[in-house]
């Protein structure tokens, strides 16, 4: 049977925008203000499980509102029921005067992961797997379990960097807000060293070097899409010869 392809980035951010969600690295994120933890309790406990879809909801209880996630905790992505299981919780919610999302524009949510650069990620991996009691996740990064800290991927290189950081953070911000965070770490004196990939991301550097990559979904299907195109191209290329006609 062949494999259906994972729900399109694109697809998912559309699927849930209206209900007050946003998509960010494989899930859906919003958050509900609440005013004190007593509100905030009775917020998640109308958000709860209430349906199969909700098997991957994710909720973090603070005074000043709830954050909640959803995401297949076995694929590490969301297709059909995650969108169901969003749009349900949506609708509980308004029922009791809630709104996902809160005021303003976008639900203030956001991801960070920690980026190695690496030339044998098996041989370093499960260094970090055992100094951080983290886990793998679905995607072939590393996740902390109690979903505490950020996730730790690796990025693979032909050759070493020592002219720059091999670790550096990625910040995965909604869309509309990554010039906001652009500009707000250009004002204090950091630097803008690429922006080759955005919309997908964008390069800084403290003033000392130190990178951050600011992300969001924008064109990653669309690049993928173009790099798996070039290798099919160049593997028919090569199959065929230098003198096929």
């Amino acid at each position: 049977m062949t494999e259906q392809p994972k729900m399109s980035r694109r697809a998912a951010s559309e699927a849930v925008v209206e209900a007050g969600w946003q998509f960010i690295l494989g899930g859906f994120e919003t958050r509900v203000p609440a005013q004190g933890i007593s509100e905030a309790i009775g917020i998640a406990t109308i958000a709860g499980p209430a349906a199969p879809g909700d098997a991957g909801l994710g909720i973090d209880i603070r005074p000043d509102g709830i954050r909640l996630r959803i995401q297949d905790p076995a694929t590490g992505w969301v297709e059909q029921p995650e969108v169901d299981a969003a749009q349900a919780i949506t609708a509980r919610l308004r029922e009791h005067g809630y709104h996902p999302g809160g005021q303003g524009p976008g639900p203030h949510v956001q991801r960070l992961e920690l980026a190695l650069d690496t030339l044998d990620e098996d041989r370093i991996k499960p260094f970090w797997r055992a100094v951080l009691d983290y886990v793998d996740g679905p995607n072939g990064d590393l996740v902390d379990p109690r979903d505490h800290g950020p996730s730790v991927w690796f990025q693979a290189m032909d050759h070493p960097r020592p002219q720059r950081n091999r670790i550096h953070f990625d910040i995965t911000v909604p869309h509309e807000q990554a010039q906001t965070r652009i500009d707000a770490g250009l004002a204090t004196g950091g630097r803008l060293l690429s922006t080759e990939y955005a919309p997908s991301f964008w390069v800084l550097a403290d003033p000392e070097g130190n990178e951050i990559c600011i992300c969001t979904w924008l064109d990653r299907d669309e690049r993928r899409d173009a790099v798996l195109a070039a290798r099919a191209r160049a593997q028919e290329h090569q199959a065929d010869g230098p003198d096929a006609r």
